[in-house]
């Protein structure tokens, strides 16, 4: 039977382009590593984030759309994603996230220290300090390596049907149920990064998708064998599972757990290094092939922005 390592990836919805670049690269240092359109409608940008590599566990992706609704947090989302930064970093990121404006909050949950804080969308993000994992080489904007941000340390699930989304994060992901507190449930996967869960024991009032809520939560598969095993496993659990997809640098495929979660499970390769250097990563626009035909009236209706520095 298959276990998920953890998070691969996580999509969010935003509503402004260069806003959101320059929060996710200028303010928390990570970096662009692929510049790509939403395959369904390729008149919206698609920009992943993450390490040096964009490694899986440390990507973060977005849907920028100027006119999009804003969403309303609640049942059945991501509510609040969760990064690792090196243990002893969370002074600087206290202080840099102040010298940017940035209010922030601070919590413990289950006996680590937390800061919360939210994006120029309002989706909300979390740093807390891990050991697990390792660090990240890419340093930008004045984020020194060493504190630089490694990946995701987990999320936290608001859930409509909590018993029922405990049952597939345990029976049919394979995390082991480890602690719980103050309303909370936590479970932990094997893997290094994006590796801790927590979910609310009582159910949530369902939310609205929109800008600044997550579109989808993605699990880890190591091959397409793999990944096809887990399509077999979730239509045998009567979750509708759709047709395996390719996302050119993963092969995927979603289903909606009974808690309301979009959940999808993506392979780890081929990876952003497929069509480009890692030394190239995000450079430049990279389309599939089937859209590679219609690529002047792309770039056209796509918004401009720019990758920079907020020293």
């Amino acid at each position: 039977m298959p276990v998920s390592a953890g998070i691969h990836h996580i999509t969010a919805f935003v509503n402004d382009l260069q806003s959101t670049v320059d929060f996710y690269a200028g303010v928390l240092g990570l970096r662009l590593v692929k510049q790509s359109v939403n395959f369904d409608a390729p008149d919206v940008h698609h920009l992943y984030f993450g390490n040096e590599s964009g490694s899986p566990g440390t990507i973060i992706s977005f849907f920028p759309q100027e006119d999009a609704r804003q969403g309303m947090l609640g049942g059945g989302q991501v509510g609040i994603t969760v990064y690792a930064v090196p243990k002893g970093s969370l002074l600087f990121w206290r202080k840099r996230l102040t010298y940017f404006q940035i209010e922030v909050m601070e919590t413990t949950r289950f006996d680590e220290k937390y800061i919360t804080f939210t994006d120029n969308s309002g989706l909300i993000i979390e740093l807390v300090e891990r050991e697990q994992g390792p660090n990240s080489w890419w340093s930008f904007s004045s984020v020194p390596v060493e504190f630089a941000i490694k990946g995701f340390a987990g999320a936290l699930l608001f859930s409509a049907n909590s018993k029922s989304t405990e049952r597939v994060l345990v029976d049919l992901l394979g995390l082991s149920r480890v602690a719980e507190e103050e309303g909370l449930v936590r479970f932990r996967s094997g893997g290094e990064l994006g590796n801790v869960i927590d979910l609310n024991v009582e159910n949530i009032p369902v939310g609205e998708g929109g800008a600044g809520t997550v579109h989808h939560m993605a699990w880890r598969a190591s091959d397409q064998g793999e990944l096809e095993e887990w399509s077999s496993r979730i239509e045998r659990s009567n979750m509708q599972s759709g047709r395996i997809v390719d996302r050119q640098y993963f092969k995927a495929v979603y289903f909606r757990e009974p808690g309301g979660i979009l959940f999808q499970i993506a392979t780890d390769l081929p990876g952003f290094e497929c069509d480009q250097r890692i030394e190239d990563l995000g450079g430049r626009l990279d389309l599939p092939e089937f859209l590679e035909s219609q690529r002047a009236t792309i770039e056209k209706r796509l918004k401009p922005f720019v990758v920079r520095a907020l020293d």
